[in-house]
C-alpha cells in the first residue's frame, strides 16, 4: 500500500531515532510477489541489523509503535499494510512467547527474508536455517 520505498525510508528514520537503537547494516530493497495472501501488490522487503540495549519484547513494542505511528491498520492476516516490521533474530536467542518467537518462525521459508539477511549477516541466515532443521 502507498509508496513502499518512501515508507521503508521513513521506518528506518524512526527506528534509528532513539538513542538506544542504532542501525549498523541494511540490505537493498527486494521486490517480490506477495507471500501468504497472494492477491495483493508485490512486497518490498529489506533487512536491517541494529544494536540496542532493549530486551526483545521492548524492541517489539518499539517496532509496533512505529508501525502504528505510520498508520498501520491490523486487518486481514498477511493482507495489505503500509509497513510491517518484524524481528527476525535477536543474536542467537531462542525464544517463544505468545507475542514473539525467535528466530522468526517463518524466516527459513521465505526467500524475501533470507536473501536480504544473507546480504547483511550470512552467519545469521545460516543459523536460522540450521535451527529450522532441528
Amino acid at each position: 500500500m502507498g509508496d513502499p520505498t518512501k515508507q521503508l525510508a521513513q521506518a528506518l528514520e524512526f527506528i534509528d531515532a532513539p538513542d538506544n537503537i542504532t542501525i549498523t547494516a541494511k540490505s537493498e530493497i527486494l521486490i517480490n510477489p506477495a507471500w501468504g495472501k497472494t492477491d495483493q501488490n508485490d512486497f518490498h522487503n529489506m533487512m536491517i541489523e541494529v544494536e540496542t540495549d532493549m530486551p526483545p519484547l521492548q524492541l517489539l513494542d518499539a517496532c509496533q509503535k512505529i508501525e502504528n505511528d505510520m498508520g498501520r491498520v491490523r486487518g486481514v492476516k498477511w493482507g495489505p499494510r503500509l509497513i510491517d516490521i518484524d524481528i527476525v533474530a535477536y543474536g542467537r536467542l531462542l525464544m517463544q512467547t505468545e507475542r514473539l518467537t525467535l528466530p522468526h518462525k517463518h524466516a527459513h521459508e521465505r526467500d524475501f527474508v533470507l536473501g536480504p539477511l544473507r546480504d547483511i549477516s550470512p552467519d545469521t541466515a545460516s543459523w536460522i536455517i540450521e535451527i529450522a532443521k532441528n
